[in-house]
């Protein structure tokens, strides 16, 4: 298959690394990651390990292929479009944080568009190198739920270059649970510069429990069945296997860019007004962080 990874950078590079196995792969990075690739392969250490040579450029117009994976920022999403605007797929599967990327995808581009779920971790350690701190699954499927063929193509692609993948018929739940899960996980280390287990312990695990029931309010609140219940036990099992990750908030933070807030727990406060709901800790933690990013100037 002929695979596009368009914003590779940690999660894209480690997916389009796995990929290069098996696949032909272009990665769209940053100048300095994609030269560094052209010139030495891309080295996957960690978790996995695997040198690959797939081509790499930071041009990610007119290209072609018959998948294109988008892993940018959820706040890059409508400029990603622009650019793949210019290029003809078969298929576009979002492997971004948040919420609502599909549909923005789905709007401007003229091919089918999946939804996807990504737990491994992954950290672009220098140019040319990615690091996998944690190994998990691919989850994918039509955004709207149900199943298709293209979605057991794609899954099927990706289980062959080793990557652990799911076809699943009921995405938008899946979305949802992983949305209450960085909803409890990722401003709340963002803000105290702690790992991912620390939402395990007091205090912050109040905090991070409460945001995850406010989710699973607000996605009921949608005609999604997701219950308290499932949201803080899906919480408290991605904390403890993911204990000595950094979330990709703070990975956010630490490097001084801006966060995907919006598309998180910003996305569970503009749903609950919408609906009518009230989602305090939630509304709390999209405030100081967009007030973290008004400070160093990136809102």
């Amino acid at each position: 298959m002929e695979v596009v990874v368009f914003g590779a950078g940690s999660l894209g590079s480690l997916v389009g690394g796995m990929l290069a196995r098996e696949h032909d792969v272009t990665l769209v990075a940053r100048r300095a990651h994609a030269d560094a690739i052209s010139r030495s392969g891309l080295r996957v250490e960690g978790r996995v390990q695997a040198r690959v040579t797939p081509e790499a450029t930071t041009d990610g117009r007119n290209l072609a292929a018959d998948l294109v994976v988008v892993t940018v920022k959820s706040f890059d999403t409508d400029s990603a479009a622009d650019t793949l605007e210019t290029g003809s797929f078969d298929a576009i599967l979002s492997l971004q944080n948040g919420m609502g990327n599909e549909e923005r995808l789905a709007a401007r581009l003229d091919a089918p568009v999946l939804a996807g779920t990504a737990t491994y971790g992954a950290i672009r350690r220098d140019p040319g190198v990615v690091e996998c701190t944690g190994t998990g699954e691919i989850v994918l499927g039509p955004p709207t739920g149900g199943r298709s063929e293209r979605a057991d193509r794609v899954g099927d692609a990706f289980s062959a270059a080793g990557l652990e993948t799911t076809v699943a018929d009921d995405m938008p739940s899946r979305q949802w649970e992983k949305l209450a899960v960085n909803a409890g996980i990722n401003a709340v280390t963002a803000l105290t510069a702690t790992e991912n287990g620390a939402v395990l312990e007091p205090p912050a695990n109040d905090i991070a429990r409460t945001a995850a029931r406010e989710t699973a309010r607000v996605a009921r609140g949608t005609d999604i069945d997701l219950s308290n219940r499932t949201a803080i036990e899906a919480i408290a099992q991605v904390a403890a296997e993911t204990a000595t990750n950094t979330s990709s908030m703070y990975q956010d933070v630490l490097a001084d860019r801006r966060t995907e807030i919006d598309a998180i727990n910003g996305y569970v406060v503009d749903k609950a007004d919408r609906l009518g709901l009230e989602v305090p800790i939630n509304r709390t933690l999209t405030a100081l962080v967009r007030t973290w990013e008004r400070g160093r100037g990136l809102r």
